[in-house]
């Protein structure tokens, strides 16, 4: 193998960090308030009117707690509330894997308080001023009334006016798999510029009475929980856009030789690495991030929560052979092709142990002098509270504000694995 002398001697040391938001104590509580303001979008919610509560696949914190409160305030007005997937291609674009990533994150029946239904049935609506074929699941169609469910923040794909959000639920969600083919079937513009027109149509035909936006903050706490009306949407997805951007984590510095990824994945990201962390895009036509500037990444491992779906490991350099195994080929590969995004469904070099793997990166780095190596490790890109970071970073880091460099060192590698932080 290609061997680093004094490898074995490698420590980093762990830093902490302090990130702005408050974030929300009692959730429950939150919700009943936004219920209770008025103006709440309550129009179609009558005793007895099912309602679809619309929920995704992204790992948003307190996600079961947040849509059991959401049911229960839906059926302490009369309303019969029923949950269904609004998420695209994902979980392998079949009923039941939507079904099952909703069970990965509590919403199940017992978990909500409301059945589950799951379909990738739809009913095509108009199109389009720009032509742009617009659906809606035939069980939201249904319904007396849709309330979406969704964070707000960067998409990983593309940067526009709307971007991951309410105005994307109510398109691609909805619209289930033939809407994320048609919209992704334009590439990057499609989801810049198809999206808005597409919901404009959905929410034109007033079944969507509303949705409750999610801002979270960068120690992954709900931030922001805002209800607000199908008419009010858009702004309100411009607005809380703009606030995610401003809570968004990123790394605490700009360049580094390499990163070290414990674990990537569906409920981390909608890309498995978030595209804004990493500064890596990999998509035609999006122009790459100005930062951060990384020669190497490498990744250890794919959670349990992304069934499998590796969408994203093509922003990798190298993984571990580990993670290949547990890579479902047939969700990865519906979830890319229909991106139409094929970089980022690549498999990378992989090496059957974790130290082959830092060898690999460092040597991708051109790393010479292994102790003048800038490194970082991170759990994933979602939880950047706690880094470890290589003595190259240290005098960077030291004074800046919101950083504690506290005095716990680990060394790098137990063995073949990686140590346990």
């Amino acid at each position: 193998m290609i061997g680093y002398a004094n490898l074995d001697g490698l420590s980093l040391t762990k830093v902490v960090r302090d990130f702005p938001g408050a974030g929300i104590p009692d959730i429950e509580a939150a919700v009943a308030e936004e219920f209770s303001r008025p103006g709440a979008p309550f129009r179609g919610i009558r005793p007895g009117a099912r309602i679809a509560v619309a929920v995704g696949s992204r790992g948003i914190a307190n996600l079961a707690r947040i849509v059991r409160a959401v049911v229960r305030e839906l059926s302490a007005r009369g309303a019969l509330p029923f949950v269904i997937p609004a998420m695209g291609s994902h979980g392998g674009a079949t009923a039941e894997g939507q079904r099952e990533v909703l069970a990965g994150y509590g919403i199940t029946e017992a978990g909500v308080g409301a059945p589950v239904v799951s379909s990738l049935d739809i009913v095509e609506l108009p199109a389009a001023p720009d032509g742009t074929r617009v659906y809606m699941s035939r069980d939201a169609w249904g319904s007396d009334g849709v309330l979406l469910v969704n964070r707000v923040k960067p998409h990983t794909d593309f940067h526009g006016i709307h971007e991951s959000g309410l105005v994307k639920m109510a398109v691609i969600g909805l619209g289930k798999h033939a809407q994320a083919l048609e919209i992704h079937s334009h590439g990057v513009a499609g989801l810049r510029e198809r999206i808005l027109p597409a919901a404009r149509v959905v929410l034109g035909t007033g079944k969507v009475l509303g949705g409750l936006g999610i801002v979270e903050n960068a120690r992954e706490e709900p931030e922001i929980l805002r209800l607000v009306s199908g008419e009010g949407l858009p702004e309100a997805d411009r607005e809380l856009l703009e606030r995610a951007r401003e809570l968004q984590p990123r790394l605490p510095v700009d360049d580094l030789d390499v990163l070290l990824v414990d674990e990537m994945g569906k409920d981390v990201s909608g890309v498995g690495l978030d595209s804004n962390v990493i500064g890596r895009m990999r998509v035609r036509d999006q122009g790459e991030p100005d930062r951060p500037r990384i020669s190497s990444v490498a990744v250890f491992d794919l959670t349990e929560a992304s069934h499998g779906n590796a969408l994203g490991v093509g922003l990798a350099d190298v993984i571990t052979r580990r993670l290949r195994d547990r890579i479902d080929l047939g969700a990865t590969f519906e979830n890319v092709v229909t991106s139409g995004f094929l970089e980022r469904g690549k498999i990378p070099l992989s090496a059957e142990s974790d130290r082959a793997v830092v060898e690999i990166a460092l040597r991708g780095a051109s790393v010479r002098d292994l102790f003048r190596a800038r490194i970082l490790r991170i759990r994933n890109t979602l939880r950047l509270g706690e880094v470890w970071a290589s003595d190259a970073l240290l005098p960077e880091l030291a004074g800046r504000e919101g950083v504690e460099i506290t005095g716990e060192r680990a060394t790098l590698l137990d063995g073949h694995r990686l140590g346990k932080f």
